[in-house]
């Protein structure tokens, strides 16, 4: 995995904005509607040359797929996964609950061409790694089509959902108990990391419900059952990863991708020292938003291990205000200084910008400019940081 050596690298979390079309194709398919896989294959090749092009413009070092070929970050494994059906009721997001005017703004943006998450299939059967041939071909197709940008990408990555979120959010109607219910969902997905690590790309786990079920799942338990969940899960992906080298691994950590009150979210300092156990070189942690833009200081001293990474968040997901490049350089130059070596820090976004299908609060010229003040900020850090 590459660090910041002589400069501030600068990646993203992974969901870039996905065409009309393509929206409009992978919310019939989730609705299980017939797609014509012609069509849908067409758009999703052209919609990654398209998202490569603009990350390589944004300035962008270490990118991805913009995670085109997937309905949303963790439901698409139904397609590839047997085990899965009907509906999921998922728990009340405790801040959302609490505001109810804020939660009418929100029920408001879903429209026809959203991917439900809070309604997502759940487990009614064995689940098992079944169909491999969507996972193959998104692997070499972007290997595929990112060698036609020279010069492209100092690295790539590729995302998966970690064992929790689809545990917490795709409930579960056939296991005995949330454990055998996990190392299910952990055999299957060794399949899924090892692949993708297997066609040369970094793998970024994303785990939001190492923080967000906290508010979700876990709302009206106390901090100590949470803890004892994220223990669960940590030690599922460290079984998943088993064959897999931690210098290929990232783990990305977040506590909901919404602009809302954020005022029920754990404490990172609760969660910090589990996370720290997952076998991965890099840790991307949302640190640009308003409600954890100060828990920088979570890692100073010795409380982030001196071979690990930090994706610092330095670009909200949530917003349309465009950073400032001199606040981007800011964000950088205090998660270096708390770390003690701006080598560790590589520059990202606290989130995806279309993490699911038609559910998207900045628009997508935006979300590009944001990209370049990212660039600009590292650069502006970089002269400070390295001279």
């Amino acid at each position: 995995m590459l660090h910041s050596s002589k400069r501030i690298l600068t990646t993203h979390a992974g969901s870039l904005p996905r065409p009309r079309e393509l929206c409009e194709m992978f919310a019939r398919l989730s609705r299980r509607e017939p797609v014509s896989e012609e069509n849908l294959n067409a758009s999703i090749e052209t919609a990654t040359r398209e998202v490569i092009r603009k990350q390589l413009e944004a300035g962008i070092d270490i990118g991805n797929n913009g995670e085109q070929p997937r309905e949303s970050f963790f439901t698409y494994v139904q397609h590839r996964m047997s085990g899965f059906g009907g509906r999921s009721e998922r728990p009340a997001i405790a801040d959302v609950a609490a505001y109810p005017s804020y939660l009418a703004r929100l029920a408001a943006m879903l429209g026809p061409d959203t991917v439900d998450l809070l309604h997502a299939p759940k487990a009614i059967d064995e689940v098992r790694y079944v169909n491999r041939e969507p996972l193959e071909r998104e692997c070499a197709d972007y290997v595929r089509i990112v060698a036609d940008y020279q010069p492209g990408f100092c690295e790539s990555f590729m995302t998966a959902p970690s064992p929790g979120i689809i545990a917490s959010a795709m409930l579960n109607e056939h296991y005995p108990s949330l454990e055998a219910y996990v190392a299910a969902l952990v055999d299957a997905l060794r399949v899924e990391y090892e692949t993708i690590v297997g066609h040369g790309l970094i793998l970024q786990i994303d785990a939001p419900d190492l923080a967000m079920e906290r508010h979700t799942s876990y709302a009206n338990r106390p901090l100590r059952d949470f803890q004892g969940f994220v223990e669960l899960i940590v030690a599922g992906i460290n079984r998943a990863l088993e064959t897999i080298p931690r210098e290929r691994v990232r783990l990305h950590v977040r506590w909901g991708n919404y602009e809302g009150p954020h005022d029920r979210d754990v404490a990172l300092a609760d969660i910090l020292p589990i996370l720290l156990k997952t076998k991965c070189e890099a840790m991307l942690i949302s640190m640009a938003n308003p409600r954890h833009e100060h828990e920088y200081r979570c890692f100073a001293g010795k409380s982030f291990p001196s071979d690990m990474v930090l994706l610092a968040g330095v670009i909200d997901s949530t917003t349309n205000y465009v950073e400032h490049p001199e606040v981007v350089a800011d964000r950088i130059e205090r998660a270096a200084r708390a770390v003690g070596d701006p080598q560790r820090i590589i520059a990202a976004t606290d989130c995806g910008f279309e993490t699911t299908v038609g559910l998207s609060t900045v628009a997508e010229e935006v979300v590009w400019a944001k990209l370049r003040a990212m660039r600009d900020g590292a650069a502006i850090a970089s002269k400070r940081l390295f001279g």
